[in-house]
């Protein structure tokens, strides 16, 4: 048996934690001496420690460490270490898309560029007959693996494509802004109704008498900006948005050029 200074010193655990870790029911003395009350330990209980250590260290709460020790075996813990893995490699993701958008905004603010490049106005899209696929996706971000779902499809099945000045069509279902479980339809227009098969279906795409649109030149983190701006130009317009879902369409992207300079975006909403 171990004094709790002993145990401390080696396991290289503070005696500070170890009396936390019995407050809270986590890791409990193997022994109190009734006299002098003293907490005893035992090297039974380093692996034990050990466990719990690592998994503080790799983020677990330390509610979630108290359910896993009492519930799980060897097995087990490597499980919820494999959970915990795919979560902080989703948390490093996220905290890329962030240093991203700062390095994007420090070179604007430097380079003092507070406008973006896009024309403003609105028309009147006809109805359009399209093939498409559509899910609720992660973010925004993850629109492409709908795309590549759609064009693998089209070539598996040899299904013909409208050629028009544009052919492709991403729809936005949800009403707000969503961070997270977004409903995106991706469809490229076709001359005629073909067979569904599941996950793909041809529709016809409703007519909106006023549309607003924006062109967008450039990288495809100009698109906010975009829609910030056109959010300005429909108050100073007095115009209202619809409750249809919002659109965009790729006239030149990254199957049309290697420079994300080159590229053109077609945004779209409907207006009542």
């Amino acid at each position: 048996m171990f004094k709790i200074g002993e145990f401390s010193k080696l396991t290289q655990v503070s005696i500070r934690m170890l009396r936390y870790y019995d407050e809270i029911g986590l890791l409990k003395p193997a022994k109190v001496d009734l006299f002098t009350g003293y907490r005893m330990y035992s090297a039974e209980q380093i692996p034990i420690l050990q466990k719990i250590i690592l998994l503080r260290d790799t983020k677990f709460t330390t509610l979630e460490i108290k359910d896993i020790i009492q519930r799980c075996n060897e097995t087990d813990i490597l499980d919820e270490l494999e959970k915990k893995k795919i979560q902080i490699n989703k948390e490093i993701s996220m905290e890329r898309q962030r240093i991203k958008k700062i390095d994007t905004a420090i070179k604007e603010i430097e380079a003092k560029k507070f406008k973006i490049h896009c024309n403003i106005n609105f028309k009147k899209v006809e109805k359009m007959l399209i093939l498409s696929t559509r899910d609720i996706m992660p973010s925004y971000f993850d629109e492409g693996i709908l795309w590549n779902r759609l064009c693998n499809f089209i070539n598996k099945e040899n299904i013909p494509i409208k050629q028009d000045m544009y052919n492709n069509i991403a729809i936005y279902h949800d009403i707000d802004h969503k961070d997270e479980n977004v409903d995106i339809e991706v469809g490229m227009l076709v001359n005629k109704v073909g067979e569904n098969k599941p996950g793909f279906i041809y529709r016809e795409i409703e007519a909106v008498e006023k549309m607003a649109y924006a062109m967008v030149y450039g990288p495809y983190i100009n698109l906010g900006k975009a829609y910030e701006k056109l959010a300005y130009w429909l108050e100073s317009n007095n115009e209202y948005m619809s409750d249809k879902p919002s659109r965009q369409i790729c006239h030149i992207g990254v199957e049309d050029s290697d420079n994300p300079k080159e590229y053109l975006t077609e945004i779209q909403i409907p207006l009542k």
